[in-house]
């Protein structure tokens, strides 16, 4: 899809407006991809749609597998006959997502529309609820973790009573059948979710849009993958890591970033022949038209940092499987239809492994005006089968970051894109447009001019970040038009 001129829009789902302090994959989420429609985008990214954990943070989830619960629509819930009408007023202006009151409210109903599913034998969809559950490989040890971590108060599995960190089979089974109603539960919720989001697909689909989503090369600690399969990652005989993932000092911080996410076994991993791997790309590419593969760089060498550090700074590179690996993904699943995040420290090698599989990689807009006119991210000095971005969800908006620049800075940038100072940022949004990239992506953000009150991520804070909402209101009257106009004009119009 990526080898023709498109352009597309990034925001993730709990941005989008509607009620219920989320965005949801209801409503609202199909008026907006009629509004890519309308403008002549092809493409929505999304950031992952796993269930978070730690922060908030939509790359630390509780399953590499699993749904955000959070993005089900109630409205749809409701309609299924699993749940009795919302009261109250249904505000739709919240511009900030509390994640903890929703969580709360949002939770408490889907476990009411699962106890009122799974007690009712003459439900709808039964057939489909359990053919669900068989047929999901990943499900069952999921929603066991859940129900093991809701009864244990939220605690990390490594707290857990030692035969259920371990996870013996005795323990696995005997915990499956004394928690079974809760699992149950676990089970409805997912099923939901998935249903919601085919359905949402589908409907893109229908208008020309294909998804973009994304895939964290790591994974969280406190996550049942992690749980369920700590043979494949590098942990002591007590399942604490013995080395976490990060990354050096960089554009982002002087200290690096730590992560903390455990880092993976790769020689029992390449015993395994990568199925877990294999696994996890083709639950992706069930739900995804395109996967952005965030961390690329990462499969070719990974920066390990002995655990107990305090900062990333005193870690190495080890070496990854590389091609072995995506040759093994490519035999079983074929051509992989994948954006490489081919950001940071960059070799020779990482830029290979890229290349050996045609992966376009991207550019941002942002980091083009720190050096001369080589810097590979000035839009002369694109190739072809890359994806350019005006900037990520790690990135201040477009604005804010145009404001935080010096005056010998702004000059550059106006003396490049061409501007007058007040349109700069207009005439880098066009500049990308005009690019030889077949692809462009641009966060709503940028689209409709916002500064930087709402950036999505500030990378090294574990706190505050993901919570920007837009509002209907914020959409200009002339936007489809403006958008459309440009599009056509540089051969990106779908």
């Amino acid at each position: 899809m990526l080898n023709k001129r498109g352009c597309g829009v990034l925001l993730h789902p709990t941005s989008l407006p509607g009620p219920g302090g989320i965005g949801t994959l209801g409503r609202d989420a199909r008026r907006f991809i009629d509004l890519l429609s309308s403008m002549g985008m092809s493409y929505w990214q999304v950031l992952p749609l796993t269930p978070p954990a730690c922060g908030d943070s939509p790359y630390s989830a509780f399953s590499a597998f699993a749904g955000n619960p959070l993005l089900i629509d109630l409205d749809q819930i409701t309609a299924d006959g699993d749940l009795a009408p919302v009261r109250g007023k249904k505000s739709s202006n919240e511009t900030r997502v509390d994640f903890e009151a929703v969580s709360k409210r949002k939770m408490k109903l889907l476990q009411s529309a699962g106890t009122s599913f799974l007690a009712n034998e003459d439900a709808q969809c039964k057939q489909e609820f359990w053919h669900f559950c068989n047929t999901t490989p990943w499900l069952h040890t999921f929603a066991l973790f859940m129900a093991l971590k809701h009864r244990y108060k939220g605690k990390s599995w490594n707290e857990w009573p030692v035969d259920l960190a371990t996870l013996t089979p005795e323990q696995y089974e005997a915990a499956s059948i004394e928690l079974g109603p809760e699992i149950g539960i676990q089970k409805y919720i997912q099923w939901k979710f998935f249903r919601q989001w085919r359905e949402l697909r589908a409907y893109a689909a229908d208008k020309g849009i294909a998804i973009i989503g994304d895939i964290p090369i790591f994974v969280g600690y406190d996550s049942a993958d992690v749980w369920s399969h700590r043979d494949l990652f590098l942990l002591d005989s007590k399942g604490i890591p013995t080395a976490v993932a990060g990354v050096p000092p960089d554009y982002f911080s002087a200290t690096g970033q730590l992560w903390g996410n455990p880092l993976y076994n790769w020689e029992v991993m390449g015993q395994l022949k990568y199925a877990w791997w294999i696994e996890r790309f083709q639950s992706l590419l069930d739900l995804f038209d395109i996967v952005r593969i965030d961390h690329f760089r990462g499969f070719e060498a990974a920066w390990h940092v002995p655990a107990g550090e305090t900062t990333a700074i005193n870690g190495s590179w080890v070496k990854a499987p590389g091609a072995m690996l995506f040759d093994a993904l490519v035999a079983a699943l074929g051509p992989l239809p994948v954006i490489a995040e081919d950001l940071g420290i960059i070799t020779p090698e990482v830029v290979a492994l890229r290349d050996r599989y045609d992966f376009p990689g991207m550019k941002i807009v942002q980091f083009a005006f720190d050096s001369g006119p080589s810097n590979s991210y000035l839009p002369h000095n694109y190739q072809k089968n890359s994806v350019v971005y005006s900037g990520t969800h790690d990135n201040d908006t477009t604005v804010g970051w145009y404001h935080s620049l010096t005056a010998a800075q702004r000059s550059r940038v106006i003396q490049y894109a061409g501007g007058r100072g007040n349109d700069t940022v207009e005439c880098l949004l066009r500049m990308i447009c005009m690019s030889v990239a077949d692809t462009a992506i641009i966060p709503l953000q940028d689209l409709i001019r916002l500064g930087s009150e709402a950036r999505m991520n500030v990378p090294g804070t574990a706190f505050g970040n993901w919570g920007w909402r837009f509002t209907w209101d914020t959409i200009p009257g002339d936007l489809v038009v403006r958008v459309r106009e440009q599009l056509e004009c540089y051969g990106r119009c779908n």
